[in-house]
């Protein structure tokens, strides 16, 4: 009965919340608080493993998948620097101000409490993709979101292991470096696996539900390793987003799509809605304690302002480098241009080999040059695209305020050793911020970015280039469709013979069509929302004429 109502609730808060003005999340936490009070729910508690093991991974993973690649590429340096640097900083300040604030805490122990607090929640920033920011601001705040995890929680471990006297600052690097590199190599050799099982398997349902075992496949051998399972969905994830329009059917990836957006939702409305019904067996533990929560709150209060203050103070230079890194590449882009036109001719051409044959000490083959012609084209594409979308202060302000902390927080602290100083405080401590995080920031979030956007729409040069896009993708699809050879038609043949003769055409144009359009997605020459688009449309009607062909035969 409370699994019936609760996914009741998470259909009727996903139906209500926009038309309340609340982000479906954060009604879903106070729904949460709210049912904590009820005697039902009395002294519930959730086992974290629950969360970081059996809800993250796949939520991860699915919004690794629907992460567009090339936006990822592009803005790796920025999320690397909030996913590892911003994480490392904030931890580290905050061990000082715990450690200030609560009695006989200690250092190590407040860098425990900092590490669990420090990461931005992926479930959280879903509130952001709600409201009209820029794509740059998005794939930024996935990209922490998805890799930050890692940075806190193997912090977390290195600050317990301190408090035992065992610390060393390059174990405590290499444990780390361990840990990434292992959850790489095997999300990486997953995703690979996941893609070459799934394409043998024709029936689109069987395919979707092979899926739902990839972020756990991913993520339970890593953790066996000692790697960070949830780096390794994520890597799961991006291998199967960047290969799947390659190696899938269209049936099997709109089925993966439609199944796995129900997943996503139900996951994400229990991970707030549990968050919620943790509250009252929280703050009883710390009052037989502490006789009160006020020590908490305040502790909670800084830390939050804190970390806001914080991620200002790194966005800030970010930004600035990131505007340097743009003008630096401007510089570059008419030289780049020049060799890229060179390359069409002869001489060009020899003029290039004889480059990459002065870089490399030998002779180039042509695959060599393949590569080097789609690293000046990649190169290109990110300068226009970095001069064409500069992130400005509004932008930061929405980086800034949209570090929400969510479900991560709360499962990562109940995962704090029972012999650990005033452990229930410091549970309340990460649960408080969580929560004002997500009713503060979450609830004004909307309010914030209509503000900034208001005289920061799209311009009218902006509609234009947009169109002009459109046109080119327009272009290259007609092109590609003409490198297929046209059936000749014979009157004379059976009419089924005629039907699929014409049908095999055109899916032969649509797989040349889509194999370009997935080149140039690769390539960063269109704007990857365009060419998300264009590949829905080349499925539809693939599927379309699919359908019909089985109605014929």
């Amino acid at each position: 009965m409370i699994a019936v109502v609760g996914l009741v609730v998470i259909a009727l808060s996903t139906l209500l919340g926009p038309r309340l003005g609340v982000a479906a999340p954060l009604l879903l936490v106070v729904i949460g608080v709210g049912a904590s009070l009820l005697p039902v729910f009395d002294g519930v508690l959730i086992e974290p493993e629950w969360i970081l093991e059996g809800l993250l991974p796949p939520l991860l993973y699915s919004a690794a998948v629907s992460m567009p690649p090339m936006n990822f590429r592009r803005e790796f340096g920025a999320i690397s620097g909030l996913s590892v640097v911003l994480v490392v900083g904030t931890s580290l300040l905050l061990g000082l101000f715990f450690m200030l604030v609560l009695p006989d805490l200690g250092f190590a122990w407040g860098v425990a409490l900092g590490a669990i607090i420090s990461p931005t929640d992926a479930v959280a920033t879903s509130i952001v993709k709600r409201s009209p920011v820029s794509t740059r601001v998005v794939a930024l705040l996935d990209g922490e979101s998805l890799l930050n995890d890692a940075t806190a929680l193997v912090l977390l471990r290195t600050a317990i292991l301190a408090t035992a006297s065992a610390f060393s600052f390059w174990g405590a690097l290499g444990t780390f470096a361990y840990s990434v590199i292992v959850a790489v190599v095997v999300g990486g050799l997953v995703g690979a696996l996941n893609l070459a099982g799934r394409q043998r398997v024709s029936d689109p349902t069987v395919n979707t539900v092979l899926s739902f075992t990839v972020p756990f496949l991913a993520s339970i051998p890593a953790e066996l390793l000692n790697g960070s399972g949830l780096v390794a969905a994520v890597v799961a994830g991006l291998v199967t987003g960047v290969r799947a329009p390659r190696e899938l059917s269209p049936q099997s990836r709109l089925s993966d799509a439609q199944n796995w957006r129900t997943v996503e939702l139900v996951l994400e409305g229990i991970v707030f809605l549990t968050m919620g019904l943790q509250i009252e067996s929280i703050v009883r533990d710390v009052i037989r304690d502490h006789d009160s929560v006020g020590i908490a709150l305040v502790a909670a209060g800084g830390a939050l302002a804190l970390t806001v203050l914080i991620r200002a103070a790194f966005v800030a230079p970010l930004l600035y480098l990131l505007s340097q890194r743009a003008r630096r590449g401007s510089k570059r882009q008419d030289w780049l241009q020049s060799l890229q036109e060179n390359m069409q001719s002869e001489d060009g051409m020899q003029t290039t080999r004889d480059m990459i044959s002065a870089r490399s000490r030998r002779a180039p083959t042509e695959r060599d040059v393949a590569r080097f012609r789609t690293r000046v084209t990649r190169a290109l594409a990110d300068m226009d695209f970095f001069l064409k979308q500069p992130l400005g202060w509004r932008d930061g302000a929405v980086v800034v305020w949209a570090g929400m902390r969510g479900a991560i927080t709360v499962a990562a602290a109940q995962t704090l050793p029972e012999d650990a100083p005033q452990r229930p405080l410091l549970i309340l401590v990460a649960f408080i911020v969580a929560l004002a995080s997500l009713l503060i920031q979450g609830g004004t979030m909307g309010a914030l970015v209509s503000a900034l956007t208001r005289d920061a729409g799209p311009s009218e040069e902006d509609r234009a280039e947009r169109e002009a896009e459109q046109v080119r993708i327009i272009e290259l699809l007609r092109d590609a469709g003409a490198t297929i050879p046209e059936v000749e038609r014979d009157d004379q043949a059976p009419r089924t013979e005629q039907f699929n003769a014409a049908t095999g055409y055109r899916l032969a144009v649509l797989e040349a069509q889509r194999t370009a359009i997935l080149d140039a997605r690769d390539d960063g020459t269109f704007a990857a929302e365009l060419l998300e688009n264009t590949l829905d449309d080349l499925d539809a009607s693939q599927i379309a004429i699919e359908m019909r062909s089985t109605h014929v035969n």
